[in-house]
């Protein structure tokens, strides 16, 4: 098992080594807004387009989760209901022939990324009260069926694309390219995106 700080030297290694692909003409990726909610095609013929995305679409629900938590007792930490993914996601896992290990490593990526968004935002809350939401999502109702639903995908995307996530040049510059496009179809600031970076970062290290 390669250890946290080996993992980050080959992230970064075979970051640069992908972005000298994609500088040489081998990553091709057009990026472009989208008019409606995206839609996630076979991972065959979009590489890590899909996965990414859906982490995008993750990371955009902390800002209700966020919304729903700011100004009352409720807590950015919640280890019970983050067990409770991770578990779920182990056993959705183990169902679709993932490697479980993989899929709850991913899956607290998710997590911790959003945590980072949502006290991104009531920093910026709490300095600039204009900015504050004005309504309160209800997390039951409204935020969880949708965590929900993406949970699932995400499975179906790991499954999908088990011969392409790993350490190996081809991962990277797919995820490069994965990256971009969800940046700009999501239109994603750079608390966003930096959230995103986290979010993804396991897969090509799996």
């Amino acid at each position: 098992m390669i250890d946290s700080q080996n993992k980050s030297h080959s992230l970064r290694r075979w970051r640069r080594t992908a972005a000298s692909a994609a500088a040489a003409g081998l990553l091709a990726t057009t990026a472009t807004p989208a008019q409606a909610a995206p839609r996630h095609p076979a991972p065959a013929r979009t590489g890590l387009t899909s996965l990414v995305g859906l982490s995008a679409e993750r990371i955009l629900l902390a800002d209700k989760v966020a919304a729903a938590k700011f100004g009352t007792s409720t807590p950015i930490e919640d280890p019970v209901r983050e067990q409770q993914v991770l578990d779920q996601a182990a056993a959705l896992a183990a169902e679709a022939g993932v490697d479980a290990g993989d899929a709850v490593e991913f899956f607290r990526a998710q997590i911790e990324v959003s945590k980072v968004v949502q006290r991104g935002l009531h920093d910026l809350w709490t300095k600039h009260p204009e900015l504050a939401p004005t309504e309160r999502p209800d997390l039951a109702t409204e935020v969880r069926p949708q965590l929900d639903r993406i949970t699932v995908s995400f499975i179906e995307q790991l499954a999908a694309t088990t011969d392409l996530r790993g350490p190996n040049l081809r991962c990277f510059v797919s995820l490069l390219g994965a990256e971009a496009t969800a940046g700009t179809r999501y239109h994603l600031d750079s608390l966003h995106e930096r959230a995103l970076r986290g979010a993804v970062q396991p897969i090509c290290e799996a």
